[in-house]
């Protein structure tokens, strides 16, 4: 019996290791293309306006038609992979691949034929919909993708997903570089021609460098590259496993799916959607969060905008003016939300984790083992998000120096998204684990609130002149605080988590304290000796803050046993880290 649990906590743990993997390179390079093209001259907060405005709006239409897919696809094959019925298993593939690639190819269309609309007339930013032609293509190779990741991960494999992931965002780090820097400038003859004709934009020979709403779509022309290159290898990846899957069939258990292929279609959906609704609530209100953005901002600077042109420009702001003012605070918000999505990376692969090894595990009829799984993903949560939370609210305007050398404004907006933070991960978790047990709707029914909360706050706060683009934040901590109370209240009355406060609060949070004060000790004493001044005194300094932030907070959390001997073991490797830590006296 014991060798059999052992087995289970190394298969949650290894595929919980094979996707932490994938999600920290994922992020990584995600971060290093945006830092580049944010830098490149002609792209700047404006670019990264265009280029947030528009993915906003296509992460609508991804969440609406493939978001739900790997875990209701996980979840149903995981259930039937439980109970030996491979050749059930597979028919749900077949199904869900065939539907939704329809689905995907519905909302491509829709996305591209409705971009003019969507950003002049909904988030009110025109320009934006050069971004969207150019990720259309994406949402259908995004839809096919995900059934192939969904079946591999209720099989128990995860090479599938983290593999795609990190092909995809490799060519797509790349890729993006290598195009927008072929728009600096003069764009090339062939480059203006793929514009006109994909994007469906005027002959821009005439400009003088190329406006940064093109370079944007550029940006995310690569993403449509390289999402198409990820599905290749999906199917690569399925056709050398087709021998065993074939072989898996035959041996198989007399399938009892006995339900036609259109109610098949149903089941999946009913389980899907709801799953997705979350998701799609999230995407709608970052795009509601966008236009009462744009509203907003015309409210508050309609007398006092940071025009150009003199008295007349800044006391009676033209349209375009406007708009331009709405481009750059919102391009200044995307770029805090690129560096608030690098920890969440972290604990996906917890949430991702749970759901096919929940339901699993409830299909068993192990209810201890769901628990059990629940409470040490939460703690893992804590202890890896709370740091970094911590480390942006004392590090951001030097991470901003580092990495947005160019456009560095916006820190504060950072360190206030970093609380929000903390409860947007630990929600990642509980949904993992709701939809585990069956509980589908409850994550949709907590971001809902959530989100209600925060348009009301934005329709509030941003229109103040003194508040402005800080009320999204604002609101943003506020909404991930609702949705955090209403997954977890939910979820205790299904699962007994095992939480105490001295455990899962006050030990992590007097640690992350400790080594918050630290690291800014470290950094302003560092840049004190080395001049400070320039970037070069700056990048050692804070380097050497967080080193020293990962070496404090991770010896204060062993010295405190905030892990007990059992959470160290589950660990990848967690043999060898508990005997090297009983040389060292802390653990006996």
């Amino acid at each position: 019996m014991n060798k059999i649990k052992e087995n289970k906590t190394y298969s949650f743990m290894g595929n919980v290791a094979i996707i932490l993997f994938a999600q920290i390179m994922v992020k990584v390079l995600g971060l290093v293309y945006r830092m580049v093209i944010t830098n490149i001259d002609g792209f700047g907060d404006a670019g990264n306006g265009f280029y947030n405005a528009g993915f906003q709006v296509y992460t609508v239409l991804l969440a609406i038609s493939s978001v739900g897919i790997p875990n209701a696809i996980a979840k149903m094959v995981a259930e039937r992979a439980t109970l030996g019925d491979y050749r059930a298993a597979h028919r749900i593939f077949r199904t869900a691949f065939i539907l939704f690639a329809a689905i995907g190819f519905i909302c491509a269309a829709i996305l591209y034929i409705g971009a003019d609309l969507i950003a002049v007339y909904i988030v009110k930013m025109d320009g934006a919909q050069y971004v969207m032609r150019a990720l259309a293509p994406s949402i259908f190779f995004v839809c096919v993708s995900s059934v192939i990741r969904g079946y591999f991960q209720g099989l128990n494999d995860m090479k599938a997903t983290s593999f795609s992931q990190m092909l995809e965002q490799v060519f797509k780090c790349g890729l993006t570089v290598v195009l927008v820097l072929l728009t600096v400038g003069t764009m090339p003859e062939i480059m203006q021609l793929f514009t006109r004709i994909t994007m469906l934009y005027n002959d821009i020979s005439g400009f003088d460098s190329t406006p940064p709403e093109i370079m944007a779509a550029w940006a995310n022309a690569a993403s449509s590259i390289a999402t198409m290159i990820s599905f290749a290898y999906l199917i690569v990846f399925y056709m050398r496993r087709k021998k065993g899957i074939d072989e898996q069939i035959r041996r198989s258990a007399v399938s009892d799916l006995k339900t036609s292929t259109g109610r098949l279609m149903r089941s999946i959906l009913m389980l899907s959607i709801p799953i997705s609704l979350a998701s799609i609530i999230t995407a709608v209100n970052r795009v509601v969060d966008l236009a009462t953005i744009t509203r907003g901002i015309e409210a508050a600077f309609a007398e006092m905008i940071p025009a150009r042109g003199g008295a007349a420009a800044i006391f009676a702001p033209t349209a375009e003016q406007l708009n331009d003012a709405a481009v750059t605070l919102s391009g200044m918000l995307s770029k805090s939300d690129t560096l608030f999505n690098m920890p969440l990376a972290l604990n996906t692969a917890f949430a991702t984790v749970l759901v096919p090894s929940i339901a699993g595990a409830l299909a068993r009829g192990d209810k201890k083992e769901a628990s059990e799984k629940t409470s040490y993903s939460f703690l893992i949560s804590i202890l890896l998000i709370l740091p970094c939370a911590i480390g942006y609210i004392v590090m951001a305007q030097p991470l901003y120096n580092i990495i947005y050398p160019a456009a560095p404004d916006g820190a504060d907006l950072l360190a206030l998204m970093a609380v929000a933070l903390i409860f947007s991960a630990l929600t990642q978790t509980l949904t993992g684990a709701l939809q585990g047990i069956g509980k589908v709707y409850i994550p949709a029914a907590g971001i809902l609130a959530g989100c209600v909360c925060k348009v009301i706050l934005n329709v509030l706060l941003i229109r103040i002149p003194s508040i402005n683009i800080y009320g999204a934040a604002v609101s943003s901590i506020v909404c991930q605080l609702v949705a955090f109370l209403v997954n977890f209240f939910v979820l205790i009355r299904y699962i007994p988590l095992r939480l105490t406060f001295v455990k899962y609060v006050a030990k992590p949070l007097v640690s992350g304290v400790i080594m918050g004060a630290a690291a800014a000790g470290v950094y302003k004493l560092l840049y004190s000796l080395l001049g400070s001044s320039g970037y070069m005194a700056n990048l050692i300094a804070a380097l050497s803050a967080i080193l020293a932030a990962v070496v404090i907070y991770t010896a204060l959390i062993l010295v405190t046993k905030t892990m007990s001997k059992d959470d160290i073991l589950l660990l990848p490797a967690g043999g060898k880290i508990y005997s090297a830590l009983q040389k060292t006296g802390l653990y006996k």
